[in-house]
């Protein structure tokens, strides 16, 4: 464990935890419903035959069913269990994406986008839960970064290579998915329940509802949209700026976001070094979502692909960072029968920034593309998501921590 510990910290022996290896794996087939398709977006409105403003709605649809879907998956995993839930989502997840390779017709592949986003209730909330049970304190800091890591080893991966592979035919990249099916049958076979609490069987939803109008609970809920929603809008705009406006290619694309990627599972690793440093997690949030933003900014207003990449090492790890501190605390500050639904809910509010991101960013593109022309309305529009999201990240950050005291 010697590597694992310089790169982690002392608690980085949690890998050593056979579950928790199941887990990771798990954790490299969640990201990929929204990082794989990224860089595919500009290259996709040639094969169904609409327009740019469009093409957002992939994005949209695969986020969408998590809005009301994820908190539904969590009170079901917290009363019948992490892995059956597991275990679907993971195959519904694998088969939906997969089916993508055999259609031109949108309709039909928004549709699908949308079972595939039903498939992804069931893995990430879960994989977040299921990190909970087995650990507390700074090793479950440290378990969450350690995942959150995975996860960016696989968003540097499979956007990198969907990049490559739309040059070779729109289809392949699609059959990246059918990973979620093996990955499916291992959590099946090899994933082992942590010890049930006897609280589990005795949900109480009114506990639950109590405990999210706390005002420290609200905050950090809402909060966890900010990062969802300024990821969301680099995944959804990082093709046009980086295809249309700097005369790059898809694989250029995909490279940024595996870029992206890569600083975000470094940031989400350090996560429990840096809550062992700070008295409060108030400086890490406020520090990561301003770098968030302002990387996005960065690639916005990039005149060139190098600038954009730096651009996007900056949002990249901002957004790891942040990301895992707000999964961490939802998991941390959750009764342990209530972890798997308000893990939930803290899954949900980012799957509302997700999904709206995409929506209203395509409806100003929209908009302000027949006055201003393309380049100008994609870059005005990222730059107003960049200042809405700092201003809404930081008093949440700042007004929980207030509500602590």
């Amino acid at each position: 464990m010697g590597l694992a510990t310089r790169f982690a910290g002392d608690e980085a022996d949690v890998v050593a935890d056979p579950r928790f290896r199941v887990i990771l794996l798990g954790s490299v087939v969640s990201p990929m419903g929204a990082s794989l398709v990224s860089p595919l977006l500009d290259s996709l409105t040639g094969v169904y035959g609409i327009p740019g403003a469009r093409i957002g709605l992939l994005m949209a649809a695969f986020t969408a069913p998590g809005v009301l879907a994820i908190p539904l998956v969590g009170m079901v995993s917290d009363r019948v269990g992490r892995k059956p839930v597991l275990t679907a989502g993971l195959a519904l997840f694998g088969a939906a994406g997969l089916g993508l390779a055999f259609t031109t017709d949108f309709r039909v592949a928004v549709a699908l986008r949308l079972v595939q986003g039903v498939g992804f209730t069931g893995i990430a909330p879960v994989l977040i839960a299921a990190t909970g049970d087995l650990f507390t304190g700074e090793r479950e800091a440290t378990a969450q970064g350690l995942r959150f890591t995975t996860v960016g080893g696989s968003l540097a991966v499979f956007p990198f290579l969907a990049g490559l592979l739309v040059a070779v035919a729109w289809q392949y990249p699609f059959y990246l998915f059918a990973l979620g099916l093996p990955a499916a049958a291992v959590v099946h076979r090899r994933f082992e329940e942590p010890a049930a609490d006897p609280d589990a069987e005795g949900l109480d939803v009114t506990r639950l509802l109590a405990l999210v109008r706390t005002p420290r609970i609200a905050l950090v809920l809402l909060g966890r949209a900010v990062p969802s929603f300024l990821w969301f809008g680099f995944l959804t705009y990082n093709s046009i700026v980086v295809v249309r406006l700097l005369d790059g290619t898809p694989g250029v694309a995909g490279a940024l976001v595996a870029v992206a990627s890569v600083a975000s599972s470094v940031g989400g690793s350090q996560v429990g070094r840096l809550t062992a440093a700070f008295d409060s997690r108030r400086a890490p949030l406020l520090v990561g979502t301003a770098a968030a933003g302002l990387g996005l900014a960065a690639v916005a207003l990039a005149p060139s692909l190098p600038v954009a990449g730096a651009g996007s090492l900056v949002v990249g790890a901002g957004f790891g960072v942040v990301l895992t501190l707000y999964r961490s605390t939802v998991s941390t500050v959750a009764p342990a029968a209530l972890r798997g639904s308000l893990v939930s809910l803290g899954e949900s509010a980012g799957r509302i920034g997700s999904t709206v991101a995409p929506v209203v960013m395509g409806g100003a593109v929209a908009f302000a593309t027949p006055r201003y022309g393309l380049a100008v309305a994609v870059r005005g529009t990222l730059l107003a998501v960049v200042v809405g999201s700092l201003v809404v990240g930081t008093a949440c950050v700042l007004f929980a921590d207030r509500a602590m005291a």
